[in-house]
């Protein structure tokens, strides 16, 4: 099996990878926790950041190369660059943080409301 057979989902704290033509499940990675999961293919590896945190995955077994905690960083979301202008890998991260800022801020609404002292 090569790299390009495969398509890879980062989905609740783990990275799966499917087989482009049927869709079957190849393997599956658990990162940390089952927060959002941005994923790239980049250079021959699956870059993966979840949790504040950054995994190096073997495209073809899934199995850790390295592990980055980015202590002092925090546990939010994580984007990687990269020179292959095809590379989509911010697209998902910052629909992410739309959704999570536009989450807070309806939540803040809703809680000023309901106190009647904003």
């Amino acid at each position: 099996m090569k790299t390009s057979d495969l398509i890879f989902v980062g989905i609740k704290g783990s990275v799966i990878a499917l087989q482009r033509a049927t869709g079957d499940q190849v393997w599956a990675t658990s990162l940390k926790g089952s927060d959002f999961v941005n994923v790239v293919l980049q250079n021959g590896v699956v870059l993966a950041s979840c949790a504040g945190e950054v995994f190096c995955l073997d495209p073809l077994t899934g199995n850790g190369l390295w592990h980055n905690p980015l202590k002092g960083f925090g546990r939010g979301l994580a984007t990687f660059a990269s020179e292959d202008p095809g590379t989509v890998g911010n697209t998902p991260v910052l629909a992410e943080k739309r959704r999570r800022d536009e989450q807070a801020a309806s939540a803040a609404a809703a809680s000023c409301s309901a106190a009647s002292a904003c």
